[in-house]
């Protein structure tokens, strides 16, 4: 009996090895990943204030970092003070079109005046009653006039013109000072760095109060909630029968006991060696023909009773029936 039962549960174990083969793949080159974003500052400034502890749950729009106002509320009433000096003197511009006018209308009185003097020399010039002197010191006193108001209307030209420019409230003057007020009031506003999303606060201890951080440095790190999966590097050769929403069993090395069924959700575009800094130059002379691996995505659902912790090892197996 015993010579019996051990070639029929060989062939019982052959025959489900050959039945079941090749409709799964495995590989435990796959990690948890999660979406995470760098927390950074739109200005520069001294820290005050840190809201979240390290691995503290945070709500969008919940205060991570406080950053010291004082500084940015002397530069936004700087900005106000130059906005009203601004309008101000726009408004003089305005009142300094009528001077400019009345500037004219005397010069072109002179002129009319000089013109008739002119004339009055010439005729007694030609009557015998004055001398050539007179007449010439006539036609300089009507020249010198006609410079004067050829002056005063170009001033008044250019004064006019800056009315017109002020008269809608579009002055230039004003609108760079309304863009240094936005921009300043701006600033005081991203004193308080908030939460993009809700998620777990990581690294706070990059940031500490007394600490000057700069502009676009990356300070702590947010792990957004709701956005975890695991990425499987497959062989190519492990590929021919995958498709997107086949049924996927992830175990992570944490747990080995505990399950977590997913799905494919995608099936990388390139493989790990296209996307790397220094891509394998194959067209050498010594190359030798390697394994590719190809990232897929794998869909976990919205609730575990497992950890999801970014970074775990996992291991993965998808089942690829065979058409």
């Amino acid at each position: 009996m015993l010579m019996l039962l051990v070639p029929v549960i060989l062939l019982a174990v052959g025959g489900y090895v050959w039945l079941t083969g090749g409709q799964s793949v495995r590989t435990d080159n796959a990690y948890v990943q999660q979406d995470k974003v760098s927390i950074s500052s739109d200005v520069t400034g001294r820290v005050v204030k840190v809201g979240p502890g390290e691995s503290d749950v945070v709500k969008r729009g919940d205060i991570l970092v406080e950053i010291a106002q004082r500084p940015f509320e002397i530069a936004l009433a700087e900005a106000e003070a130059n906005l009203a000096s601004a309008r101000l003197q726009v408004s003089g511009l305005r009142s300094e079109t009528s001077g400019k006018a009345a500037d004219v209308a005397g010069k072109r009185e002179a002129v009319a005046f000089a013109r008739i003097e002119l004339e009055r020399q010439q005729k007694l010039f030609e009557d015998g009653f004055t001398t050539r002197a007179r007449v010439q010191a006539a036609e300089f006193m009507i020249a010198t006039a006609q410079s004067e108001m050829s002056s005063a209307m170009a001033d008044a030209a250019m004064a006019q013109s800056a009315a017109n420019s002020a008269g809608r409230g579009m002055h230039p003057l004003v609108l760079a000072a309304m863009a240094a007020r936005d921009k300043a009031a701006f600033e005081l506003s991203r004193t308080i760095i908030r939460a993009p999303a809700d998620g777990i606060a990581s690294q706070t201890d990059k940031v500490l109060p007394g600490q000057v951080i700069v502009s676009g440095v990356p300070t702590m790190s947010l792990l957004m909630s709701g956005r975890r999966w695991v990425e499987a590097n497959f062989k190519e050769t492990d590929l021919e029968h995958m498709r997107v929403g086949q049924r996927a069993v992830v175990t992570l090395d944490a747990f080995p006991g505990q399950e977590i069924v997913g799905s494919v959700a995608s099936i990388g575009a390139g493989t790990g060696s296209e996307f790397s800094v220094l891509p394998a130059q194959n067209a050498t002379g010594n190359w030798v023909k390697v394994v590719q691996r190809v990232p897929v995505r794998i869909a976990l659902p919205a609730a575990t009773d497992v950890p999801l912790i970014a970074g775990l090892s996992a291991t993965v197996e998808v089942e690829t029936p065979t058409p």
